[in-house]
């Protein structure tokens, strides 16, 4: 049996076949465009503009549900373009070529995640969640309606009141979060009435509690 292993086997080293392998599709995408991720990492798909579509496409729609809860609002946003992308592909009302750049757009943006509106005001992952959930709060419209009726002061003219509410939150938790919060009830109170203290509204509470409870930062 040695004999025959020695004679008609090779057993050769293990090679790399490739410099990529150890990176995902939508990381290789980020790193090294999509014409270059599309022939690292599909080249077994040449020639099959569908399946590599669908690859791409499926790929980052694992990113979004598996993110979703980090940023909700983001997140949805990244859903309903790669919906719109997908519906143009299937009734060939794009160009292939323009359907890789667009979909190479949004893998970005999944990828990479939201970014900062602002000059560096909102820069941690975190305060980037709590502003883009923000956007449709009551809370904030009523923000924005008390601050349409108050006199014109010249030093807030130039503060965005989703950027102020979203540090003002940022702050609260920050301040009230104990250690090992997550999963003790008590303790998630603690951070709801820091969240409550600054939102009065118990329902704007419980969803942004959420968002808060996602990001690993607090």
């Amino acid at each position: 049996m040695r004999h025959l292993i020695d004679t008609y086997i090779e057993a050769s080293e293990p090679r790399k076949i490739s410099p990529f392998d150890g990176i995902g599709l939508l990381d290789l995408i980020v790193k090294t465009g999509i014409a270059d991720a599309i022939a690292n990492k599909l080249a077994d798909m040449q020639g099959n503009q569908q399946a590599i579509a669908e690859t791409i496409e499926n790929n980052v729609r694992s990113k979004i549900i598996k993110d979703s809860l980090t940023d909700p609002a983001y997140f949805e946003k990244m859903s309903a373009l790669l919906n719109e992308i997908i519906k143009l592909r299937k009734e060939r009302a794009i160009e292939y070529e323009e359907y890789l750049k667009r979909i190479a757009d949004i893998a970005n943006k999944v990828q990479t995640g939201p970014a900062d509106p602002t000059s560096g005001k909102l820069d941690s992952p975190g305060k980037r969640a709590i502003f883009n959930n923000l956007q449709n709060s009551p809370v904030l419209h009523a923000v924005k309606v008390a601050e349409a009726d108050a006199p014109y002061d010249p030093a807030d003219s130039n503060e965005d009141p989703a950027v102020s509410l979203a540090l003002k939150i940022d702050k609260a938790v920050r301040l009230a979060r104990p250690d090992g919060w997550r999963g003790v009830q008590a303790k998630e109170l603690v951070i709801k009435r820091a969240l409550y203290d600054t939102l009065k509204n118990v329902d704007e509470v419980e969803r942004l509690f959420l968002v808060v409870n996602a990001q690993q930062e607090y």
